[in-house]
């Protein structure tokens, strides 16, 4: 069984918090993880980041705790402290220097499917590591068996280039260095996705820059403690509404027609135990993992599940960060569907993540009943137009 555990904020030390300097810190960070967010989206190349807004934006504590983020897609956002964090097993925060980052796109060591590639850009002020700014973007072409799609795809590395968690150095890999020559090359478009990869190194920037400006105004002991209680109210709040639900466990199935290859359904089974102002979710005997690519990384499967949790039973205006994520753990079984092993093909995971979340919202209807959605469409239909002309392609 695979489980996410909370990394809990560091504790801080010394004087009290000053409120009315907590309130105006606070905010100021949040409103940096909407501007990352419009920054990556005005600045990017793709029509899939331009327009259909499919990216995301936060920031981070020195430890990779998510305290703020822009409001765009959960999807990606929910599981970005794990992916994070598969990255700083690689190397520690406190070995990073000015310039580097890390990056990860790989489904079997804490990423989503390969399109979404996550880079995280530490913070530094005065040498001192205060943070870090992170962002993921989809990326209409990484390579792969095929232009836009691999709807054949037998395996994960059919789908393009896997990035594992990694760190590079920004002057030195990235700007015209190996790195970024070596992914230019392995790519059919290289101008418009390393065009979106640019926009996402300046997405971070700007909200480097703005926590810089709060450190420098407000002091790091501030901008760090005011960090760290943004999450714990969150997750007071959090807990406050889980206590309002009644104990008890609750089941929760959904299926996606078959996979193409058979008529079999593939089923999602869950059980959602509510206890106190805690939840454990267990997706045991969902279906196993399938020859194509609808199967779901572990973590789509716990974005999925947090966005039912908190669309359900929160108040919209709880900031979604590490407070809400400490009060909801997750199980599922090497193998499913929601939890496949390597070297399963994912491209198609959305598929299977709208099982988990409609799943998980019909066990929450059993304890809540006034406060669950109809299901809806809960599918995602998506057309790749991909024409080569002479050397170049257009995806």
């Amino acid at each position: 069984m695979s489980e996410r555990a909370l990394l809990k904020p560091e504790t801080m030390t010394g004087t009290q918090l000053d409120p009315v300097e907590y309130a105006v810190v606070s905010q100021a960070l949040m409103a940096a993880g909407r501007e990352m967010g419009v920054k990556l989206i005005r600045s990017s190349y793709s029509n899939i980041v331009r327009e259909a807004q499919d990216a995301s934006a936060a920031l981070f504590d020195r430890t990779g705790n998510v305290v703020a983020q822009a409001e765009l897609i959960p999807m990606q956002l929910g599981p970005m402290s794990d992916i994070f964090r598969a990255c700083a097993a690689v190397v520690p925060p406190e070995d990073l220097k000015e310039g580097d980052f890390y990056i990860n796109n790989d489904p079997y060591r804490g990423g989503q499917h390969l399109q979404d590639v996550f880079i995280f850009s530490p913070i530094f002020v005065s040498n001192e590591l205060v943070g870090f700014a992170g962002t993921v973007s989809h990326h209409l072409d990484l390579g792969g068996g095929n232009p836009g799609l691999s709807p054949d795809a037998v395996d994960v590395h059919a789908e393009g280039i896997i990035f594992p968690p990694s760190v590079y150095n920004f002057s030195r890999d990235w700007n015209g260095g190996p790195l970024e020559r070596l992914v230019a090359a392995n790519i059919r478009v290289p101008d418009q996705t390393i065009g979106d990869f640019y926009a996402q190194f300046a997405a971070n920037a700007i909200g480097a820059e703005r926590v810089k400006q709060l450190c420098e105004k407000y002091g790091t002991d501030s901008v760090a403690r005011s960090m760290a209680e943004l999450i714990d109210y969150s997750e007071r709040r959090f807990r406050a509404a889980l206590r309002e639900v009644p104990d008890g466990e609750y089941y929760g199935e959904d299926a996606i027609d078959d996979d193409g290859l058979s008529d079999e359904p593939l089923v999602v089974k869950v059980k959602v135990k509510v206890q106190g102002d805690s939840v454990h979710v267990d997706f045991d005997g969902t279906c196993p993992q399938v020859r194509r690519n609808l199967n779901c990384p572990w973590a789509s499967t716990i974005s999925a599940t947090l966005a039912a949790i908190k669309a359900t039973l929160t108040s919209a205006d709880i900031p979604f960060n590490e407070g809400v994520k400490s009060a909801v753990t997750v199980t599922a079984p090497e193998g499913c569907l929601v939890n496949p092993i390597y070297p399963a093909p994912v491209r198609a995971r959305m598929l299977s993540a709208y099982r988990c979340f409609d799943a998980v919202l019909k066990a929450l209807a059993q304890a809540v009943p006034d406060k669950v959605i109809a299901g809806g469409n809960d599918s995602t239909h998506s057309t790749a137009i991909s024409h080569l002309s002479g050397s170049r392609y257009k995806v």
